[in-house]
Order: C-alpha cells, then structure tokens, then sequence
C-alpha cells in the first residue's frame, strides 16, 4: 500500500491566522493559511525571513495557539504539543550533561515508560541512534561530537518517540554545506525507510527541491500566506549528483526562485 496515495490528509490546516500582540499594537503575522498535508508526505515550508514560515511550524507543534482557524491531525484539533509531533530545530537542544543516549531515552521514557520495560526502552532508544548512524556514539556527551552529529541524535530523538509527523524548522541551516548535504540525504533514506510525515522549514531552495513532495511558498510578511504551492514530481530515490543535470529539477528550481526574486522580492525595512 502506497501511503502517499491515501485520500484522507492527515494534518489538515483550515483559515489559521495568527496575530501577536506587541507595544505598537496587533501584529499580523499569518493570515487565511489552508493547507493539507498527506500521510508519507514530506512539505517543505520556504519564503524570505518575516514570512511566517516557523510561526507556521510551531502552530503545528503546539507551541502556540493560533488567534484564528483551526489545526487538525487525524482530525483530532491541536490542542498543545505533544508526543504526536516529533519537533527537531536548528539548534539541537540536547542536555550536555546526558550521553547521546541518555538523551534520547528520555524522550522514549516520556512516551513510552509506562507501559514498556526498561529494557524495551533501552532497545526503542538504541535503534532511533542506529537509525541515524550514531550507534558508536551512545555514551559520548554533545560537547564530544560534532554539530552534525548532535542533529543526528536530536532527529533521533523525535523520531524515537514514533509521531505522526517530524517537525523540522531548518535543522541543517547552522551548519556547513557538506555536512548538511550528508543529513540531507540521511534524512531522504530515514524517510524512505520509516514513512515519516514531515514538515520541514527551510530558506534552501536546493534543499527544498532535493527533499520535499511539494513545496509552499510564502508571501511576504507582514500578513503573510501562502502564495503557492509546487509538487514536485522527482522520483525517489533521488540522487544529488544526478539531479544536478536533471531538466525537471532544474526547471522545480528555476520556479522556486522566480517566485522567491522575482514575484515576491523581499525588501528589508528599516527599523
């Protein structure tokens, strides 16, 4: 069974607006959001800064409640964060004074510490590290590996916990550019291999085209939305180097762009 090709969306985000209360007054941020998101799908979240993309994101996490619309996942309203939604940010937000393990045991414990033993926990937590290529490294602290690594174990911490949906806002974007080429496609083979829903943000017009099943594009903020939306119609696996020459990647990309500099030119404003 192809999950892609299931009907019924599971993230389904209906005329969500979001305004923020500051000392000159309301702050539009989003405005008429609607967005459906399948199960097996992976979106990618892009737009110049000030659009609203992590606004959006942490809408979906829970983290804030939208002042407008409503957020259904298995249409269940989003109600706060929860254990539903696996969340990895660019920083990576692990204890430094837990190993890699330790970290991620916690998440699992939370999840599943009450009806699991605590060897069942210990192997849950095991395998999200392998999964990600960080079984060497269960007893190293984060002050031990590198930045790479550590967003290695923060993904496999959320996916630890087995949520509907991976949450990612640019978790790739503090570091260099070849070690964020080999998460990314780390991350393709994670999921391929475990259906993951995700939702990722993201100022990386490559890394949008590389990953994603669609991409929605932001307006400008203030009063931000969503401008369009692209399918990207690449067959997986892809492969980075082949898809460089790759006239339909090369045309996803050019669309992207011409959205981003040409129709939607982002001028920064003065303070």
């Amino acid at each position: 069974m192809n999950l892609k090709n299931t009907t019924k969306p599971m993230l389904q985000i209906s005329d969500v607006g979001m305004i923020f209360a500051t000392k000159r007054g309301p702050f539009v941020a989003l405005r008429d959001i609607n967005l459906d998101v399948k199960r097996g799908e992976f979106v990618a979240l892009i737009g110049h800064s000030g659009c609203g993309k992590s606004t959006l994101l942490n809408l979906v996490a829970g983290l804030t409640e939208p002042t407008g619309g409503h957020l259904l996942l298995d249409d269940r309203e989003l109600k706060g964060p929860g254990p539903d939604r696996g969340v990895v940010f660019q920083n990576h937000s692990l204890l430094p004074w837990l190993s890699c393990l330790d970290n991620v045991h916690l998440a699992v414990e939370r999840v599943f510490g009450e009806k699991e033993s605590k060897d069942q926990l210990r192997q849950r937590s095991m395998a999200a590290l392998e999964l990600v290529g960080m079984s060497h490294a269960v007893a190293k602290r984060p002050h031990e590996i590198s930045g790479g690594m550590k967003q290695r174990v923060g993904i496999a911490r959320a996916l630890a916990m087995e949520p509907k949906m991976l949450l990612m806002d640019e978790p790739f974007g503090a570091l260099d550019a070849l070690t964020r080429a080999r998460l990314q496609d780390e991350l393709m083979k994670i999921v391929v291999t475990t259906g993951a829903t995700v939702m990722m943000v993201t100022h990386d017009v490559d890394e949008a085209v590389l990953l994603s099943d669609r991409i929605v594009m932001m307006t400008n903020g203030p009063a931000a939305t969503i401008g369009e939306v692209l399918r990207v119609d690449l067959p997986r696996p892809r492969n980075r180097v082949e898809l460089v020459e790759d006239r339909h990647y090369v045309q996803f990309r050019k669309e992207v762009i011409d959205f981003l500099y040409t129709r939607h030119q982002h001028v920064e404003k003065a303070a």
